[in-house]
């Protein structure tokens, strides 16, 4: 076959041009730092980092999802610490309320506090997350309490909010303790009723009362705890599920510059010699003769 000067210029702009092309994917490279910056380059690496992408977006999805779900349980184990104690300080002054010592005057003082107490804990009841009210179940933009007195109860407001924590793992973040609320204020209205008119061994009852509903929220506490506690052990997994698709990702797309930068350089002296070699192919032309 007869090689003309036409086929080796053809073939010297074509290897040229192949040579431009992996200059310039070796600068993209160093550049982005990614093995690939279109899915032309490498399908397969492309098709892999979609699939790790996918799977870091939804644990980091989670992780928010379990932030949330510590910000209600915090909350709530907060707020039920803080009627315990409203509840212990009543419990005290029940204790001087039901003493023989006590004067009327003395009872009257005593049960203006207590009445303050019970205010207390229905600002406590209405506490809110946003705009949402966490004792309320899945009646969140009811208060409990509306002006002092309590709504009436119905199927909602034991209703459990459920969030995903992992895939196919949901776990209720809020509390429903809204009989116990009620229980509690109850129990303020008839401490309030019978302050002036029971004797003091008909007020001690009211100790057991205060008792009860104390052991109440302490067991509402403990299975918040237990709640918290999962949280942590699934915030943990997520937290190790994250490492694992982050270095995934990483292995799959990110560039090893030592080795992009010897294969730019290498690109460099074989382009140079490529440019060299096609100076000597091309021939002098009749115009060069002329001269």
């Amino acid at each position: 076959m007869r090689v003309t000067q036409s086929m080796l210029s053809n073939n010297m702009l074509r290897n040229l041009s192949e040579s431009y092309r992996k200059l310039g994917k070796y600068q993209d490279q160093i550049t982005t730092g990614k093995k690939v910056n279109r899915p032309s380059d490498d399908p397969v690496v492309v098709m892999k980092g979609i699939g790790y992408r996918t799977e870091l977006n939804k644990v980091q999805q989670f992780s928010r999802n379990i932030g949330e779900a510590y910000n209600w349980l915090d909350t709530t184990d907060d707020t039920l610490d803080k009627i315990g104690s409203a509840l212990q300080r009543a419990r005290e002054l029940m204790v001087q309320a039901s003493s023989d010592t006590a004067t009327p005057e003395d009872r009257l003082q005593i049960n203006s506090e207590l009445q303050q107490l019970r205010e207390h804990i229905q600002s406590l009841a209405n506490t809110k997350i946003g705009n949402k009210y966490i004792f309320s179940g899945t009646k969140t933009t009811t208060p409990p309490f509306d002006n002092g007195y309590p709504e009436p109860i119905d199927d909602a407001f034991f209703k459990g909010i459920e969030i995903e924590v992992f895939s196919g793992i949901q776990i209720q973040i809020n509390t429903t303790p809204i009989q116990l609320l009620k229980e509690i204020d109850l129990m303020f209205a008839d401490i309030n009723t019978s302050m002036d008119k029971k004797s003091a061994g008909e007020l001690s009852s009211f100790l057991e009362s205060i008792d009860n509903v104390m052991d109440k929220i302490l067991t509402t506490r403990a299975d918040i705890g237990a709640r918290q506690n999962r949280i942590e052990l699934m915030d943990e997994r997520l937290q190790s599920q994250e490492v694992i698709a982050t270095k995934q990702m990483s292995e799959n797309e990110d560039v090893d510059y030592e080795k992009a930068i010897t294969n730019l350089i290498t690109q460099e002296s074989i382009h140079r010699a490529a440019l060299s070699t096609g100076a000597r192919i091309v021939q002098p032309t009749l115009v060069d003769f002329l001269r």
